[in-house]
């Protein structure tokens, strides 16, 4: 399936809030080694993690065949990705 530019951005966003949830859940729960994680936080945590790194998986490859398409370097394209969601002020 084509993607749009846009929707690219979109997805980069979706899979950075997504490792934004399992950083703040791996801040609240601490580390594991410390303190075992109960069941129920150990199921939200790998759920979160699975998220992540599904969004992670389709963005890449998304960006990639966005950037055959338009004869681009899979490597430019991610980096401009990157650069409107992380710093869409530059």
């Amino acid at each position: 399936m084509a993607h749009t530019f846009e929707e690219l951005v979109e997805m980069q966003r979706a899979a950075d809030q997504a490792r934004n949830r399992v950083n703040e859940l791996r801040d609240t729960f601490g580390p594991p080694a410390a303190s075992p994680w109960t069941q129920a936080q150990t199921s939200i945590y790998e759920t979160a993690w699975r998220a992540w790194r599904d969004l992670a998986r389709d963005v890449q490859a998304a960006v990639t065949v966005y950037a055959r398409e338009q004869g681009r370097s899979r490597q430019e394209v991610e980096a401009d990705v990157k650069r409107i969601v992380r710093h869409p002020d530059d």
